[in-house]
């Protein structure tokens, strides 16, 4: 397909996998989080801070409901997922990958959250999180990941392999 795009959690290592695959891939590489920042010409956690949670996702999903790539990997936010827009976009003009971790490798992973620009809820733990995220990650996925016990290297291996396994079946 045209384009990957990369969802997960945040901390799974959809930017640093992303910058990877593309060299691999001979791709380009977008990270989604810069292009919001770029727009707004603030910080995500200042953006979140500023407009709210609702108002950084409704940002978040228009960004990404007009990103127009080629030969692109595309690493999106860990929210990206709330955007129903995004994700159809997303979904027409790329293979999705959801790199996927265990809750307990992930709380391992992350430091803290808020410096991370992590859309968490008042009272919103990283375990209600990874729970209502898993669900949409799973749902927009055309592929998935399973990261858990696996280095860098390993990973990209089996997203490379799981590309021409779905490349083969699309011809």
């Amino acid at each position: 397909m045209k384009n990957i795009v990369l969802i997960g959690m945040p901390g799974v290592g959809k930017s640093t996998i992303g910058v990877i695959l593309a060299k691999e891939l001979g791709y380009q590489f977008v990270d989604a989080d810069l292009l919001i920042q770029k727009q707004e010409k603030r910080l995500l956690k200042e953006i979140i801070s500023e407009e709210g949670i609702e108002g950084f996702i409704a940002i978040e999903n228009q960004v990404n409901a007009s990103i127009e790539a080629n030969r692109t990997v595309i690493a999106t936010g860990g929210s990206v997922v709330y955007g129903r827009e995004a994700m159809e976009h997303l979904g027409e003009i790329a293979t999705v990958i959801y790199l996927k971790l265990s809750y307990k490798a992930l709380r391992k992973r992350l430091g803290n959250l808020k410096n991370r620009g992590v859309v968490l809820r008042d009272g919103q733990t990283l375990k209600d999180l990874y729970e209502e995220r898993v669900v949409l990650y799973e749902k927009y996925a055309d592929i998935t990941i399973d990261e858990e016990n696996k280095n860098l290297e390993e990973t990209l291996q089996s997203i490379v392999d799981s590309l021409e396994l779905n490349s083969e079946g699309t011809e």
